[in-house]
């Protein structure tokens, strides 16, 4: 199943508050970009974000979620009405995020 456009549409309008997000549909789905680095990524209508030790503390009743068949653990975010918790979130996890390619 992919992710509809609304879906989409709304997440990024919760990460308004962030400059520097971006994206790429890929076989239906999102991937997310933050300056740059692949943060996360809209999954089946699911907000996905990449396992790094910030996000873990900071989504401590996070429940793992596989992505698509294949593909390591991600977390989900249940938080997506809080347009502040996603700031915080997003910009915590960036320095633990890979480099650039």
């Amino acid at each position: 199943m992919a992710s509809t456009k609304e879906y989409y549409d709304y997440v990024l309008d919760q990460l308004s508050l962030l400059d520097g997000i971006s994206s790429r549909k890929m076989m239906g789905e999102y991937i997310l970009y933050y300056k740059g680095k692949i943060f996360g990524g809209i999954y089946d209508d699911r907000f996905l974000i990449k396992k790094t030790e910030s996000s873990m503390d900071l989504l401590k009743n996070g429940i793992e979620e596989i992505p698509y068949e294949g593909a390591k653990p991600m977390l989900m975010v249940d938080e997506i009405d809080n347009k502040e918790f996603l700031k915080k979130l997003v910009e915590k996890i960036y320095p633990e995020l890979p480099a650039k390619k």
